[in-house]
């Protein structure tokens, strides 16, 4: 038995699993981040390029801002950053100077630590990103292998995968990423030892999501077997489809006799903070989930499965779900089993509904799949099926969008935009639209302060305000009056 440090995954994953990434602005992570540095994280999993938009398009905050903010809140615990290959936030690929830029940027403002994954497992493009960042003075760089479930997803593919890693000096520790929470305590038994061996010189974590409640399981045998770290979130934004309670996996490694250094009040009070926030926000608490053995063949994430139910529910197609999802199986294969991970599920979900709504294959092919066959997302792990390859490549729109420009190179890049911008603004208006940087500029600095026990006070004001009836209104109570007068 051994230590087993926790790498906290609340407001990065477990907002993205159950509040779709929107759910937390600077203000409610800057209210509790001084409780978080306390709890005794080995890390924080902070950010992606996508998170940095959401702050953008959905918050109209400066993402930059809230991670110097965040920061010096936190000096203790390293902050995270994921970043999924040469790509900032388009999933079209960047110039290597430009990520360049956005990696020395991201290190200056405070991110101490990167997990580098490439969603097909690419191995020389991942160890390109871990360079370009190495290069840049990063000097915690983890490396995923993003895992899944299929015929060419054996041990031997990732034990292979391992070893390359554990050979590139740009790597300081490796992760299992199990987006799609598939990873049984059984496989773990059998791939675990695998990969430490494979990769004896590097640490190894495992990243698990609870979708269909395997993942306290696999933790458990993980650590058994060597497991420098897990990654969890505190209850409320665990579970679900999110990562296993950062509560209970302590309880249970406690009782497999491991140890685990994290201060128990810290982590109970910044729980409590979440969970008033869920209530006062109206967002809802991750709840362990049932076991679904058809999710093994399908693997559409969670909330695709919703959003496909009621697409179909729209079209007056819904007794169509099971096809769908057997389409899905048979899509995923004829284009070289990609892990159903963003955007690739999208991509295969999308072209499966096409097909059964269409009652013929391929007969419409969204564009985003063309640009995924013609490599514009990466390479697939295994070609894609020759008919369909041949099909889709035939198709009029395919030359357009394989011609497509790349990323102009940085010089060019400042030209084109405004000249005398910082370049934290510039990376954001390369990639984003004018009108939400715009937008996110006029709207100032952010709030830096969040109360959540004041959220039923203020929106019963925002009620009353609305009001054209009224032209007195009072709440009193003991030490406690407002009056509003029109």
């Amino acid at each position: 038995m051994a230590k087993i440090d926790l790498i906290d995954t609340s407001v990065r994953d477990g907002n993205q699993s159950l509040w779709g990434a929107t759910g937390l602005n600077t203000a409610m992570m800057l209210e509790i981040a001084p409780v978080m540095d306390r709890v005794g994280f080995a890390a924080i999993d902070f950010s992606t390029s996508t998170h940095m938009a959401v702050a953008v398009r959905f918050k109209k905050e400066n993402p930059w801002d809230r991670l110097r903010l965040m920061r010096k809140a936190m000096p203790r615990t390293p902050l995270q950053f994921l970043t999924t290959g040469m790509r900032f936030i388009s999933w079209e690929l960047a110039h290597p100077e430009f990520m360049r830029l956005t990696f020395r940027l991201l290190i200056r403002n405070g991110i101490r630590r990167f997990a580098v994954m490439d969603s097909m497992n690419d191995m020389e493009a991942l160890l390109a990103v871990a360079g370009a960042i190495r290069s840049e003075g990063g000097d915690d760089i983890i490396a995923a292998l993003t895992y899944s479930f299929s015929p060419v997803h054996t041990d031997e593919h990732y034990v292979s995968y391992a070893k390359t890693l554990a050979q590139s000096p740009a790597v300081d520790g490796f992760y299992l990423k199990d987006p799609g929470g598939l990873l049984t305590a059984e496989r773990a038994a059998s791939l675990v030892p695998r990969l430490r061996a494979g990769a004896p010189n590097l640490p190894f974590e495992l990243h698990s999501h609870c979708t269909i409640g395997l993942a306290p399981f696999s933790y458990l045998e993980a650590a058994r077997l060597g497991a420098r770290a897990v990654h969890v979130a505190a209850a409320p934004l665990g579970n679900g489809t999110s990562q296993p309670s950062a509560e209970r996996t302590v309880a249970n490694l406690r009782e497999e006799g491991h140890s685990v250094a994290v201060d128990d009040a810290a982590l109970a009070r910044m729980s409590d903070y979440f969970r008033q926030l869920a209530a006062a926000e109206g967002l809802p608490l991750g709840q362990p989930q049932e076991f679904d053995s058809g999710y093994f063949r399908h693997q559409v994430p969670g909330g695709m499965v919703g959003t496909t139910r009621r697409q179909l529910a729209e079209l007056k197609l819904l007794d169509r779900l099971p096809a769908v999802f057997e389409e899905v199986a048979l899509v995923r294969a004829e284009l070289g089993y990609p892990i159903m991970v963003t955007p690739f599920s999208q991509i295969v979900v999308t072209q499966a509904v096409m097909n059964v709504v269409a009652g013929k294959r391929y007969g419409n092919v969204p564009d985003e799949v063309i640009r995924y066959v013609g490599g514009k997302f990466g390479k697939p792990t295994v070609a894609v099926a020759p008919n369909v390859l041949d099909k889709i490549m035939s198709l009029p729109r395919a030359r357009a969008l394989l011609e497509e420009p790349t990323m102009p190179e940085l010089n060019e890049l400042r030209r084109k935009f405004a000249p005398g911008i910082d370049d934290e603004e510039l990376v954001l208006r390369v990639v984003m639209p004018r009108d939400q940087v715009d937008a996110m500029k006029a709207a100032g600095p952010a709030r830096q302060t969040y109360d959540p026990r004041v959220k039923p006070i203020l929106a019963l004001l925002e009620a009353v305000c609305r009001r054209t009836d009224l032209s007195f209104f009072s709440v009193q109570k003991s030490g406690f009056q407002i009056v509003l007068t029109r």
